[in-house]
């Protein structure tokens, strides 16, 4: 099982159409990208609703820049992050472009709902507005 996390805490997936690979379909409802993918090679068809970034890692950043070249590309639809991705990065994730994050139920044990809604307000806590201020 996974947890889906967003800014309102822990919840369950409401995501039901599957995941395609890269390349699999030229019309997709959702595609599941690995971290290594180029994101300027990613197929951003019309019907597609949903893009899943791995984690494999929560030292492997390359997600981030997936998600921000994607949202710098046009996409409008649902991006999830998943996998080893830690509360302390969600407020990383979100700004990156991310919708949600999707976790596994042994990371949600181990990092609970409090600590990643500690991290909801990701808007109000950024450097650059602090060096502004």
């Amino acid at each position: 099982m996974t947890v889906i996390v967003t800014d309102t805490g822990f919840a369950e997936d409401t995501w039901t159409a599957g995941f395609t690979a890269p390349g699999g379909a030229n019309d997709t409802d959702a595609l599941d990208i690995p971290s290594d993918a180029d994101p300027a090679e990613i197929p951003l068809c019309a019907g597609l609703r949903m893009i899943r970034v791995g984690f494999p890692s929560s030292a492997d950043g390359r997600g981030f820049t997936i998600a921000r070249v994607l949202r710098l590309r046009g996409y409008q639809g649902r991006l999830r992050a998943q996998g080893h991705v830690l509360a302390d990065q969600y407020a990383m994730a979100r700004r990156a472009g991310f919708d949600e994050v999707e976790i596994s139920d042994a990371l949600a044990a181990r990092q609970p709902e409090a600590q990643w809604r500690a991290r909801a307000n990701w808007q109000a806590h950024d450097y650059q507005a602090r060096l502004r201020g």
